[in-house]
């Protein structure tokens, strides 16, 4: 990989949507093993996956996965943990602050 360059590739994957009370998420796991690391982004093909209520949805799909430069890799590495502090400026509990 170049330090200005970004790579592509195809990667078979599941997706797995919960729309339960207990859980609601979203979830892609690769088929092939690949790994996704700092500054790559993940392009999942298909139609939008809803889930009723109540229920989990599967389904098999392809995902591209375009792969950071090294200059990316490295400036997600530095800037990172200041975007993950911006979260904890926030409150997710029910009550209200003052």
């Amino acid at each position: 990989m170049g330090f200005l360059t970004r790579t592509k590739e195809t990667a078979p994957c599941t997706v797995e949507v919960s729309h339960k009370f207990e859980s609601l998420h979203a979830h892609v796991r690769f088929d092939n093993g690949a790994v996704v690391y700092p500054g790559d982004e993940v392009l999942v093909h298909g139609p939008e996956i809803m889930a009723p209520f109540g229920e989990i949805v599967t389904e098999q799909r392809t995902a591209t996965i375009t792969r950071a430069s090294d200059l990316e890799r490295i400036w997600t590495r530095l800037t990172g943990d200041f975007e993950v502090m911006e979260l904890c400026e926030f409150s997710f509990s029910g009550e209200a602050r003052l």
